[in-house]
């Protein structure tokens, strides 16, 4: 029986993206050797969207976190140093905006509607 989901970056600055996780987001960590950090995550959701393969294409992966209170979150992440890449957004699902993270990564941040 599945029970959990392990996610993967793939990252050009491993060790920085680890801080971000665990001193911005503040995600409780196992250090399993050698500072590699399995990182425990709270509750999760998996969807399935359509795609006509164009964009994004078929076999994309997407990884988002998401909040009760977008703009309480995003004064707390701000005042640990996150930075976002644009302002709130309403995308249907829910409002939505962008963490900038070490490795270039962009990850969407999301109070859903449903």
């Amino acid at each position: 029986m599945i029970r959990g989901l392990h996610s993967l970056f793939y990252s050009s600055k491993p060790e920085e993206l680890r801080a971000f996780l665990r001193d911005k987001l503040g995600l409780p960590a196992t250090d399993i050797g050698e500072g590699w950090l399995i990182f425990d995550v709270p509750e999760a959701h998996l969807g399935v969207h359509p795609t006509d393969g164009k964009e994004p294409p078929s076999g994309t992966t997407h990884l988002s976190f998401y909040c009760d209170d977008i703009e309480a979150t995003m004064a707390g992440l701000q005042a640990k140093g996150v930075s976002f890449s644009q302002g709130v957004e309403d995308h249907g699902y829910g409002v939505v905006v962008f963490m900038e993270a070490p490795g270039g990564f962009r990850i969407q941040l999301y109070q859903p509607k449903y």
